[in-house]
């Protein structure tokens, strides 16, 4: 609780200076004098509770007037409050899903926090980008996130949501190539594209892509620097991952006789046209050559995009002079009915 109008409390030397006032009055105060035959039987006579009560009297409107002058210094209950505005960020996640991602080169690990995705010793590359992103997901809170997947071509799998359970679902069900929907190759170009198209009519203020690829561009019909610059038109940060150890790298197969077998294959990451896009948008390019420099890159993007928040305090102030203006009033009310009726005094 505070007070508006603190200075009407100086009003409250008045109180102490009554209570001296009357004191002073009732030793000058003339008594009268009658004079009885009978004395002692006088002194004899009871006080009732009516002459007992008198003093309460003048008590009762020194208790009035120091709540009078509280009325007027105006007491208020005060609450603040703080309202937290998030600005959150537009994300497009552009995952290649091309026949290359098979490839097991990456060790299993243990330290996701609550993913779903449940990694083999030895897990392909699509396996570890889609528990990394799981986990990138699970950071968030007021960004808004959507998902491009793309081989020989593109298409938005999951337009910008909030809806972060949604996203992870269908990401869980991301395979290489969807099942043969998708043509074989990289169109890295057509799905920087497509991520843009989806971002360019976002009113946020901060709009990135983060592509992840383990090979080169070699199919599509948009050249990769082309559509680094229509990002950049936007105001799209590029973001971009290459995945995958340098050299060969095992894939799968299933083998009619004798089940899974692995052949090895040669996969070229073309880094320069990555450094490249990065470049023209006013974003970075990053090495994932493990599950663990993976993690640390989306841990970096995540340090690098951060959601701005504004928090605006609001205070609001309740009235409370009329609870205090009620009890003088009512106290005001039985002292003046008191003192005419039962507690008169007849001069």
């Amino acid at each position: 609780m505070q007070l508006n109008s603190p200075i009407f409390l100086g009003l409250l030397i008045i109180l102490p200076l009554l209570i001296v006032y009357l004191a002073w009055l009732r030793k000058r105060a003339v008594v009268p004098v009658i004079r009885f035959s009978e004395l002692g039987s006088i002194r004899q006579m009871p006080r009732t509770l009516a002459v007992k009560a008198l003093p309460f009297l003048k008590g009762m409107r020194l208790i009035v007037i120091a709540l009078l002058i509280l009325t007027l210094a105006r007491p208020q209950f005060s609450q603040s409050r703080a309202q937290r505005f998030a600005e959150g960020i537009d994300i497009l996640l552009a995952v290649d899903i091309s026949e290359s991602m098979r490839a097991e080169d990456f060790e299993g690990t243990t330290m996701w926090e609550k993913t779903e995705f449940h990694l083999p010793p030895n897990q392909n590359r699509l396996q570890t980008a889609k528990a990394v992103i799981d986990n990138f997901l699970r950071h968030r809170e007021n960004d808004r996130v959507g998902l491009v997947v793309f081989a020989g071509e593109s298409f938005t799998l999951c337009p910008l949501t909030l809806d972060y359970p949604v996203l992870i679902e269908l990401l869980r069900h991301v395979t290489v190539s969807m099942g043969g929907q998708l043509q074989d190759g990289t169109a890295i170009g057509d799905a920087i594209a497509t991520a843009v198209h989806r971002l360019r009519a976002s009113q946020a203020k901060t709009q990135i892509v983060i592509l992840l690829t383990d090979g080169e561009n070699n199919a599509g019909t948009i050249d990769p620097g082309t559509a680094a610059t229509l990002a950049q038109s936007f105001g799209i940060k590029v973001y971009t991952i290459g995945m995958g150890k340098s050299g060969g790298a095992l894939i799968p197969y299933e083998d009619t006789t004798f089940g899974k077998r692995y052949r090895e294959v040669l996969t070229y990451l073309d880094e320069d046209t990555l450094k490249q896009i990065a470049n023209i948008t006013g974003a970075r390019y990053f090495r994932a050559t493990d599950t663990q420099s993976l993690t640390r890159i989306y841990t970096e993007i995540d340090q690098f995009e951060k959601t701005k928040f504004e928090v605006i305090n609001y205070v609001a102030h309740k009235e409370l002079a009329a609870y205090v203006l009620i009890p003088a009033a009512l106290l005001l009310g039985i002292e003046i009915l008191l003192s005419n009726t039962v507690l008169r005094k007849i001069p």
